[in-house]
C-alpha cells in the first residue's frame, strides 16, 4: 500500500482520515506537514494464540517543528495498555491540538 505513488507522495494507511507510518515498534499518527503529531511507542507485548498484539503502548503529543530542541517538542505524554486504547486517545489529542 505504501509503494503507490500519488502525485509524488507515497500513500499510508490511515486512521480516521490521518496517515500512519510504522518504524518497528514505533508509529507516527498524523501528517508531519501539519503543526502536532503522535508518536506511539509499543513498550511491550503479549502472545494471543500465535500473535504478538501491543501490550503496553507509550503516547506523546508532539510538535513536528524541527526548529525546537528534541525534549521541547513533546508537549504531552501517556501510557496506556493496548494499541485500540492508545489509538483513541492519540485521535483525541491530535484532533484538539490541531483544531486550536
Amino acid at each position: 500500500m505504501a509503494d503507490k505513488q500519488n502525485d509524488g507522495e507515497p500513500q499510508f494507511p490511515t486512521y480516521k482520515g490521518k496517515p500512519l507510518v510504522r518504524c518497528g515498534d514505533v508509529i507516527y499518527y498524523g501528517s508531519m506537514k501539519d503543526r502536532y503529531v503522535v508518536r506511539l511507542e509499543i513498550k511491550s507485548k503479549k502472545k494471543v494464540k500465535d500473535l504478538d498484539v501491543a501490550d503496553r503502548v507509550g503516547i506523546q503529543l508532539m510538535l513536528t517543528d524541527q526548529t525546537v530542541r528534541n525534549r521541547k517538542q513533546i508537549v504531552k505524554t501517556s501510557e496506556k495498555n493496548g494499541l485500540y486504547l492508545a489509538m483513541d486517545l492519540a485521535d483525541v489529542w491530535l484532533s484538539r491540538a490541531l483544531a486550536k
